[in-house]
């Protein structure tokens, strides 16, 4: 197919200040990137050394999941100490390699914090719990249980069961929105905002250049521990957690003000990114509170993709409906898939061929208005990787096995090479199985076909980069039947037109008189009347 490259209209470049608006971060989550020391766990070493096939992509920076110090009952979530590097991934020096190397190679770090939550091994709830005067006694979310001995509220964990365990030494509750080993911080005192903000600080003098912020959502209680109320009837409740309206337990109003002053610690650093991850069921109104006007954060992004069975036209309406234009606004990050959920192209399949769906998800992407976050094997196709019960590591798939399939799936190591068993990735047995489907996807296999998804992975991150107008113009969805899904971006006289068939038949659809094609995806040739399944098009609309 011949493309004919159409010449950029010339606009005033962005402020170097906001070189993240419109970016493209790839994520990295650690334990399944690359070992390099070979004991079957990612490491930080690994990575480094990986870092050119990252930067040979055209994205701009990297995301990287936790690595600090911690008894991995989460996997890194569970922080026993913010300020140092888990001996299972490296060392501090390992960091700064890390980071020297991918700024060499022109890429951003950013890494996550999480600040809602620690590990039980903390140093600061080791000291907190031991009675009710020490100096963090109120580091933490204690409360008295009720006159019959029961827990303070109602409120329930994400990972199934009550959100409050008994600790005697106290004679106390303690509240934990997660697990019962990752107890909740109380973000209302503003020593632990000053200790949090210490630990941004720390990583900001080491050169990260920004933060993705876990769960901030949960980062304040309600003080009254009111209960929560029920949910009505209806959607899939697989845990306690799913039959309630989440209003106390997290969500509070205060969140925003310690997010205006962790904003006011990244700007005096410069050019620095912060996104926050949101989810639950007040996501879309959190997402716009923690990031208006220019003293919060600078983006967010929910779970509308990463929990949705199906992609239709609706879908993508929705979340462009949620970011508007206006300058006071917040701006939005994308992603399809990461470690939290399991990978689009399994859920969005429906039996049709996955390297067109991974083709047209990833022009997709690209084409959004907001940030693009990639997942590590998002560029390969990679599908949900299989992995038996007997293997299973996330704590909620096998409290919940088999309702809840969990997030493994979604965790195994990345495949390097064909060669079995472990795809490069490893010397010895990993942490979690190689599906064997992925070691024909591999980085090696697709190197060498110039038409593999990799390769077109490439390509469209190039559309994006060398058309200013898909990073941050503005973005309209166009009326039409679905399963075609049409929306033109717009940044003064430029203006693209994305068209998809999102379903398993094809669709009309024409070029529209005086268009020029830019690019194409799981398109033979010239698009005629109609679009095949899975096919996306992208052309220049005249002026």
């Amino acid at each position: 197919m011949n493309i004919q490259p159409v010449l950029r209209t010339a606009t005033s470049p962005e402020p170097a200040s906001e070189w993240w608006r419109g970016a493209v971060i790839y994520q990295v989550y650690p334990r399944s990137f690359a070992d390099a020391d070979g004991n079957g766990v990612g490491d930080l070493a690994g990575i480094t050394g990986r870092l050119e096939h990252i930067a040979s992509l055209g994205v701009d920076g990297v995301w990287l999941s936790p690595f600090y110090t911690s008894p991995m009952r989460d996997f890194g979530y569970d922080v026993a100490d913010y300020c140092d590097v888990d001996p299972v991934f490296g060392t501090l020096a390992d960091f700064d390699r890390l980071t020297a190397r991918a700024h060499a190679l022109g890429l951003k770090v950013i890494i996550d914090l999480v600040f809602s939550h620690t590990s039980d091994q903390h140093a600061w709830f080791r000291e907190s719990r031991i009675d009710r005067v020490n100096g963090k006694a109120d580091w933490y979310v204690w409360a008295d249980p009720k006159a019959d001995g029961s827990p303070p509220s109602n409120w329930q964990s994400v990972f199934g069961g009550p959100a409050w365990t008994w600790d005697a030494r106290r004679g106390q509750y303690y509240l934990h929105n997660f697990l019962p080993e990752q107890p909740q911080l109380n973000v209302h005192s503003p020593m632990v905002q000053d200790a949090l903000l210490d630990v941004a600080r720390f990583w900001l003098h080491r050169g990260v250049d920004g933060f993705r912020f876990d769960a901030i959502n949960f980062a304040m209680h309600d003080p009254q521990l009111r209960d929560n109320p029920p949910l009505p009837p209806g959607g899939r409740r697989t845990r306690p957690f799913d039959f309630q309206d989440k209003l106390y337990n997290q969500s509070h109003a205060d969140i925003p003000k310690f997010l205006a002053r962790l904003r006011a610690l990244t700007d005096s650093y410069g050019d620095r990114f912060t996104v926050a991850e949101v989810g639950g069921d007040h996501a879309d109104r959190e997402m716009k509170l923690f990031t208006e006007g220019d003293q919060r954060l600078h983006s967010a992004y929910s779970f509308l993709y990463l929990y949705a069975d199906r992609l239709g036209a609706d879908l993508v309406r929705q979340g462009c409906a949620l970011w508007s234009d206006e300058p006071d606004h917040g701006w939005p990050s994308w992603t399809f898939s990461n470690h939290d959920a399991p990978r689009a192209l399994s859920r969005w399949a429906e039996g049709r061929d996955p390297a067109a769906l991974a083709r047209m998800n990833l022009m997709l992407l690209m084409c959004l208005r907001g940030n693009a976050f990639i997942y590590q094997g998002e560029e390969l196709g990679l599908p949900q990787a299989e992995v038996p019960f007997a293997r299973l590591k996330d704590p909620e798939a096998i409290a919940n096995w088999p309702q809840t399939l969990g997030r493994d799936g979604a965790r195994t190591p990345m495949p390097w090479t064909t060669q079995a068993p472990w795809g490069g990735f490893s010397t010895t047995e990993p942490w979690l199985p190689v599906d064997p489907r992925h070691l024909g996807l591999s980085v090696e296999a697709q190197e060498r076909d110039p038409a593999s998804t990799l390769n077109v992975a490439r390509r469209l991150l190039a559309l994006r980069r060398d058309h200013g107008v898909l990073r941050t113009g503005a973005m309209r969805v166009a009326d039409c039947d679905p399963p075609l899904l049409m929306f033109e971006r717009q940044d003064g006289e430029m203006r693209l037109l994305c068209a998809f068939n999102l379903g398993h038949e094809p669709v009309p659809w024409a070029v529209p008189a005086g268009a020029v094609l830019i690019d194409a995806v799981n398109v033979d040739g010239q698009p005629g009347g109609s679009l095949p399944p899975l096919a996306g098009v992208v052309v220049s609309l005249a002026p």
